[in-house]
């Protein structure tokens, strides 16, 4: 943890007007749905939120993580992980010191202004993110490519969309989604491929179900090689193997034809390439497309038939396409099937990318990508070139491409560039292949972050970092899936001396203009809105004209582009007239021959690794992870397998594995899931070495998920095959395992946890979560928060690290009962507090025999009276007592309502699966809040009709 600074905003004098109430309309930071907020606030503290009811996107809804986001922001959590000031590092690891903002950004300017005369202007590198603001993303791309002279500027949205971006502007001839959100009442056949919508976008699969609930008629495919909650409302899954999207839209074009369900009518009048394609389909017979996605023949028809006859179809995808080593083909070849059918420019049909962080689209829009320039244009094109550099000023634009994402830390872990600026964004943990990346971070002469946040595992590698302000403090706008700019308004100042992220740009600007010898003031803006109208005018004339929006405008309601000057409102969807983005106005056909994932499995890595997101948490969980009701639904790290390939390696559930690819290895427990297909494995993406790590027996640290993935990547996006990676599962032989958990003060739980994390390499494994106590989002901020520490070794660890642990979980003072045989390896030491007339588990250790972990955890998150159990909880291997029953995880997060609450009140109601549903939905409130639930309870209620009508044997 980083030495933090006292937050001036969080003082305790207050004048009058500092105590007010006030509501300030913004929008939540997490995906790309972009829903509105209305953020509550009581002086410099925000204290609530709830959906925006006027709001296009939402209507008022929000998922369990826009539900929670003014817990995020308590005084609490902001003194113990935002980064308050800016510090530096005397020398690589040490302990960051304070230092003033001048100071620092005559640091940074100083150094990357040496290693420009000394190496260049390709010597330098900018990596920001989708969570940016568009402002924000203005500015550093201009920076980089219209002060420094470089290129090399890229952005962890290339992790995310850039298969998209390629996608759309090979075929549609501009990175232009065509349809919106209003296109799911209008269609007759719903195509999801390669995204879990239900847990990725909520808020969009809430319209999914209104739109199924009003239109009974409306056909939902889902093709995901796992059976998702986004499956539970499909009418037809295509469960294909991992990576094999290309064959099946070959294939159900070549069925199309076959059956004469194609458009030439519209295909002449509007197309182009399309012999090519054909005579690349031809091969993809029903027989070969069988063998080689997985799929049954009959299925494959039937989605062929339902995509090319329904009146309307329209197709949601996201990461399951885009994180691909052919992400663009994938995009493309889907997007032929649109134009092969004209299912596109009209309501309800259109090929739909789902972005996947809040401002993905904004960073395209602004060109804020190693192969883009402002306003959609292509760095390849010269006249695109002359273009910006006149609007900015500037001599030229550089021509050289610049690197992008996995080439930029590949070049610095060579040594080609020095100097990195990074930007919102936790490459040491997002970025494939570890090793390389922190290679690359250990390894640059001169690494600058800048960041909201102390906690990412980038800071660690950091020389400079520099505190930027977050949600509820930012101005600016950003830019929705379905093409909707919304603004961004602070509700309360930053605290500290955070800034905000183009200002800090701006400031580090205009001191490398004058230590570079430039006199063109380049950066003259007085504020946010300045930016904005400079990217405005950039847009002029392009196919994302804006220069009809003004901040004026956006301060009424979010407005979709392209929206030009003179008119008043932007355009719902795209392509209506037939006309698309290209020279001749054709789309334009993408001949997709099918290929393999990069890494084939074999018999040395069997299992197929895919990657992907969890209900409630966000990315690296810089700001989810600081809530531990959001732990409640997938509490733990884990690797989640098909029970029959468990069964065929002896593995149990809970059972520690060696998870191991070509680039690293990792320990974690095993989960059996159906889910899953056969030599298939899943691990969340969430799971970074903040939250999951250990030591191998030579020394080298072990650091999540990404410690596994491959960073081949798409030819033409540039974006790495997240989604599949050769690995091999291994039970891990670590016969001496720990578990502690304790309740400690909010105000302290944080820093408890990154002390934690600190003694994470002392183990071959370790894990370090938070937990809550679940209950309804109405009962406000807990008073205590929970964390929980997991690990396992080969011998028992040194009595100095456990020592250590009880004393940061509050276990080592007088008040613990504590049994220690040291000879058989064996610690166990509990705390009991008095709460009225009874005594309750207030925290534990478990050391050597875990196994009453089930029961004694049930103890301690559920607050159930524990004095008369003293002994047992003493004694290794007590069996859980009577009336001690285990929890469950928690399904509902917005009630805190458990799997066992459940299953109890499903036993003692009977009826139809509505009736069932609304039942529980009335007596424990679950489902009833912001839906994220409702496809687990569904499957809950279906399952426990089953086994009520099964025959007894």
């Amino acid at each position: 943890m980083l030495p933090l600074a006292t937050p001036f905003a969080l003082t305790p004098t207050l004048s009058q007007r500092e105590r007010e109430k006030s509501e300030t309309r913004s929008t939540c930071p997490y995906c790309g749905v972009g829903c509105g907020v209305i953020i509550e606030a009581e002086g410099t503290q925000i204290t609530g939120v709830r959906g925006d009811p006027d709001h296009p996107a939402n209507f008022g809804r929000l998922c369990t993580k826009g539900s929670t986001l003014h817990l995020t922001a308590s005084a609490a959590i902001t003194r113990q992980t935002r980064l308050l000031q800016p510090l530096r590092r005397i020398t690589r690891r040490a302990t960051p010191e304070a230092i003033g903002w001048d100071a620092a950004l005559d640091l940074a300017a100083d150094k990357f202004a040496q290693v420009i005369r000394d190496h260049g202007p390709d010597a330098v590198g900018f990596y920001v993110s989708g969570q940016l603001l568009t402002e924000d993303y203005y500015v550093f791309n201009k920076l980089a490519k219209g002060l420094v002279g470089t290129n090399n500027i890229d952005t962890n949205s290339r992790l995310c969309m850039s298969s998209a971006v390629a996608g759309y502007k090979k075929t549609l001839g501009a990175d232009a989604p065509p349809a919106c959100y209003d296109d799911l009442k209008h269609a007759e056949c719903l195509f999801i491929v390669g995204s879990n919508t239900a847990w990725a976008h909520p808020i969009l699969y809430r319209r999914i179900e209104d739109a199924k609930a009003a239109n009974p008629a409306l056909k939902i495919i889902v093709a995901d090689p796992r059976r998702t909650d986004t499956c539970e409302i499909a009418d037809l899954h295509l469960a294909l193997q991992p990576g094999t999207d290309v064959m099946l839209f070959n294939g159900m074009l070549h069925l199309m034809l076959w059956e004469g369900w194609t458009d030439t009518r519209y295909i002449a009048a509007h197309t182009s390439g399309f012999d090519a394609l054909k005579a690349t389909v031809r091969d993809c017979t029903p027989d070969r497309v069988a063998e080689v996605c997985g799929i049954a023949k009959d299925d494959l028809l039937q989605a062929a038939r339902l995509f090319a006859t329904s009146a309307a179809t329209l197709s949601l995808y996201c990461q399951g396409l885009n994180q691909s080593s052919s992400g663009t083909a994938k995009n493309a070849a889907l997007i032929n099937l649109h134009l092969a059918t004209a299912q596109i420019g009209k309501p309800g049909a259109g090929p739909f990318s789902l972005t996947g962080q809040p401002n993905a689209m904004g960073g395209r829009e602004v060109g804020g990508l190693a192969n883009l320039l402002s306003a959609h244009r292509d760095l390849a094109n010269p006249q695109h070139r002359a273009e910006v550099a006149a609007l900015w000023g500037v001599p030229e634009v550089p021509f050289k491409p610049g690197k992008t994402a996995v080439e930029m830390f590949q070049a610095a872990a060579d040594g080609e560039i020095r100097a990195l600026w990074i930007a919102c964004t936790n490459p040491a943990q997002s970025m494939p292949d570890q090793g390389t990346v922190r290679r690359a971070l250990e390894r640059c002469e001169f690494v600058v972050v800048q960041e909201a946040f102390s906690t990412p595992a980038t800071c660690d590698f950091a020389d400079l970092l520099l505190p930027a302000s977050t949600w509820g403090e930012k101005q600016g706008t950003v830019t929705n899936s379905e093409r909707r700019i919304s603004r961004v308004r602070p509700a309360v100042p930053a605290p500290g001396e955070a800034r905000d992220d183009w200002a800090i740009g701006v400031a580090f600007a205009r001191r490398l203009e004058s230590r570079l010898g430039r006199t063109a003031a380049l950066f003259p803006y007085a504020s946010a809105e300045s930016v904005w109208n400079e990217h405005r005018e950039s847009t002029r004339g392009r196919d994302l004209d804006i220069t009809g929006m003004s901040y004026a405008m956006l301060e009424a309601a979010p407005q979709q582009w392209p929206l030009r000057e003179g008119e008043a409102t932007g355009r719902e969807r795209l392509y209506e007239d037939g006309v698309f983005s290209t020279p001749d106005g054709r789309a334009r056909f993408a001949d997709t021959p099918y290929a393999p994932v990069a890494e084939a499995r074999e018999a040395r890595y069997p299992f197929s690794l895919n990657t992907g997101r969890l209900r409630d948490q966000w990315h690296g969980m810089s700001r989810t992870g600081t809530l531990g009701r959001l732990f409640g639904h997938a509490a733990e790290p884990t690797v989640q397998l098909h029970p029959q390939d468990m069964a065929r390696r002896q593995l149990a559930e809970g059972d520690l594995v060696h998870v191991t690819s070509r680039r690293g290895s990792i320990v974690l427990p095993v989960a059996a899931s159906t889910e899953l297909g056969l030599s298939q494995a899943f691990i969340a993406m969430h799971w970074g070495g903040e939250y999951l790590s250990g030591c191998s027996s030579t020394g080298e640290r072990l650091a999540g998920v990404n410690a596994l993935t491959t960073s081949r990547f798409c030819p033409d996006s540039k974006q790495p095959e997240l989604k599949h990676a050769a690995v091999k599962v291994l039970k891990a032989e670590l016969p001496w395992s720990l578990l502690a958990a304790a309740w400690l003060p909010q105000e302290a739980s944080l820093h408890v946890a990154a002390a934690l994390r600190a003694l994470m390499p002392s183990f071959p494994f370790a894990s370090c979560v938070p937990f809550g106590a679940g209950g309804s989002l109405a009962g406000g901020e807990p008073e205590r928060a929970g964390i929980l520490f997991r690990a396992a070794a080969y011998e028992v660890p040194p009595d100095a690290v456990m020592t250590q642990i009880e004393r940061l979980l509050a276990l080592g003072g007088p008040d613990a009962l504590r049994y220690v045989d040291a000879r058989r390896g064996q610690r166990r030491t509990v705390r009991l507090v008095r709460e009225g007339a009874e005594a309750r588990l207030d925290g534990f250790l478990l050391g050597g025999d875990t196994s009453a972990e089930a029961w004694i955890k049930t103890l301690l998150q559920d607050r159930l009276p524990a004095q008369a159990y003293g002994r047992q909880l003493l004694r290794p291997g007590a069996a859980a007592p009577a009336g001690v029953a285990t929890r469950g995880k928690i399904v509902c997060g917005c009630f805190g309502v458990t799997q066992t609450a459940i299953a109890g009140k499903l036993a003692a109601v009977a009826g139809s699966a509505d009736e069932r549903l609304a039942a529980l939905q009335g007596a424990l409130k679950c489902g009833t809040n912001c839906g994220s639930c409702l496809p687990e309870l569904k499957r809950m209620v279906r399952a426990g009709a089953a086994s009520a009508l099964a025959p007894v044997s």
